[in-house]
């Protein structure tokens, strides 16, 4: 029987890469989006170019707990079995503490936190056959914080804590593994991580560059596929940034 892999803000960047390489490794792929929706049609379009009935969308705010209900629902309706879930969606932008907004504030804790716990509970009905996996992507800024962006560093904080917790709540039939990205792509919003915030991220990795999405994407399919003994781990992807001062 065909693996299925849900990947959540599958339509583009990591995301994207990840969906990509799980295909490839032969899981359908539960593709979710919250508005890149032009993206994610295409990537669809591409996948099932490849194998037929292999990708299906959907479309869901995993803020919004009305639409996480909805995405839960025709999951369930769709699969009689989830094999991965890849919490990759997320939200990031700056919250200095002096002027944020409590609206930001739980914006970023929905996005990043609050959003996948929900998931992951409303999926345990079809993740419950032995080997099933859960991989969270946190954020290698939750060891060194990040100027300004104590909410989102709280929330994948919060992530890898609830990866841990989780790994011995689900165990022994679903593991759960986190990882935290270092610089593989610099955020989308220039304005939200300028230049001298690039430069000194690159300057101290003692690999001196940015990765690429497929480093997660292949560490994806490491805490998946061949580990079927790792549990409650965040494996830090970062080209060794997090080991320097």
């Amino acid at each position: 029987m065909t693996k299925v892999a849900l990947v959540t803000g599958g339509a583009k960047r990591i995301g994207r890469a990840i969906a990509i390489h799980l295909h490839h490794l032969g899981f359908d792929i539960a593709l979710h989006y919250r508005s890149s929706a032009e993206k994610a049609t295409a990537l669809a379009d591409e996948l099932l170019g490849l194998r037929i009935n292999s990708c299906q969308l959907f479309q869901a705010d995993l803020g919004n707990q009305e639409q996480l209900c909805a995405l839960t629902a025709a999951l369930c309706e769709r699969y009689s079995s989830v094999n991965l879930l890849v919490n990759n969606a997320s939200s990031f932008m700056p919250t200095p503490v002096e002027d944020c907004p409590t609206k930001q504030f739980d914006d970023l804790l929905d996005a990043n936190l609050r959003g996948p716990y929900f998931l992951i509970q409303g999926l345990l009905p079809l993740m419950q056959s032995r080997g099933a996996s859960i991989i969270n992507i946190t954020d290698v800024n939750i060891h060194r914080p990040l100027l300004h962006y104590g909410a989102y560093t709280a929330a994948k904080a919060g992530m890898a804590s609830l990866t841990r917790s989780l790994a011995v709540e689900l165990a022994p039939h679903i593991r759960v593994n986190g990882i935290a990205p270092g610089a593989i792509l610099w955020p989308e919003e220039s304005d939200s991580y300028d230049a001298v915030m690039r430069e000194k991220a690159i300057e101290h990795t003692p690999l001196k560059r940015l990765g690429d999405p497929q480093d997660i994407a292949r560490t994806v399919e490491f805490l998946a596929c061949n580990a079927p003994f790792i549990t409650g781990q965040v494996v830090v992807v970062d080209g060794g940034w997090s080991l320097v001062g």
